[in-house]
């Protein structure tokens, strides 16, 4: 229910102009009963000048007749559709008095202490700073860090409580919301690796036949690089052999040779030869010469 602009200006001429009961204007009026009393008895709201709730728009007629017919009924005022102009939002660089600009750096200090979650942006809006002399006092770099004392900036009047709450709110929330983010990716990727998991034994057990597989074919072909090994030494040792018979037979033939040759040198005689037809001629003609 809305409220009459000057409450005790309506109370006045309410109770100058109707016979509504005490409570039924101290509703509407959103007075305490005594107080309504004591404008009734003249030791409040003295000189004050009643405002007619019927021209300002607030009441009307009929409804002050059926309040007062009925005691136990309320006054309901008119309800007024009126679109509020809204405040318009400052864009820019918020503006600090010269007198309470010494006072920024122990703010920022305070608020750099007591909530961490705020970034350097939002710092910026509440006081009217620049990020770099906010990162200065993060570091502790600033050229008066030294003397710096956390003080309140609701306290100094650089900003009010109501910008501060809203801005730890979003710092809050922008961090919820972080927390949450990460626990979805996280979630994500082990409900992914459980599924890998549970599809992967028959591809693991694919992956160890066919390892099985290569494994059995290399051993088969190593076992035929052995066996062909083993027969290559085979037929190394076989040659081998047959080299040193051969050279066996040729000292043979050697030694036999050595010994016909000998036997024909003790004799002191050349082998005739079994077709020259001259042999034999020059011993008969020596014989002959000798007779």
């Amino acid at each position: 229910m809305p409220q009459p602009l000057m409450p005790k200006a309506t109370a006045v001429w309410l109770l100058d102009n109707t016979v509504l009961t005490f409570e039924q204007i101290a509703d509407f009026c959103d007075l305490h009963l005594l107080e309504v009393k004591g404008i009734a008895d003249g030791d409040v709201a003295r000189g004050i000048r009643g405002a007619d709730p019927i021209a300002a728009g607030q009441l009307t007629r009929a409804e002050i007749e059926n309040c007062q017919e009925d005691p136990d009924k309320k006054l309901h005022g008119i309800e007024k559709k009126e679109d509020l102009p809204k405040a318009e939002r400052r864009v820019g660089k918020k503006y600090t008095p010269l007198s309470k600009r010494q006072d920024r750096p122990d703010a920022i200090f305070w608020l750099v202490r007591n909530h961490p979650e705020l970034l350097d942006a939002q710092i910026s809006r509440l006081i009217g700073t620049t990020k770099n002399t906010i990162q200065s006092i993060r570091d502790r770099t600033h050229w008066n860090s030294a003397y710096l004392n956390p003080v309140d900036p609701v306290s100094n009047g650089l900003c009010t409580q109501i910008d501060l709450d809203k801005e730890v709110q979003k710092a809050s929330k922008r961090i919820e919301n972080k927390k949450k983010k990460e626990e979805k990716e996280n979630l994500e990727s082990t409900t992914l690796s459980e599924i890998d998991e549970s599809e992967n034994p028959i591809n693991t057990e694919t992956e160890s036949n066919e390892i099985n597989l290569e494994e059995n074919n290399h051993s088969a072909d190593n076992a035929e690089e052995n066996n062909d090994s083993a027969d290559n030494t085979e037929e190394k040792n076989i040659l081998d052999q047959a080299k040193e018979i051969n050279e066996e037979i040729k000292k043979k033939q050697a030694a036999t040779e050595a010994n016909i040759a000998s036997e024909i040198g003790i004799d002191g005689e050349e082998p005739l030869p079994l077709n020259d037809p001259f042999a034999g001629n020059e011993g008969t003609s020596s014989a002959n010469a000798l007779h």
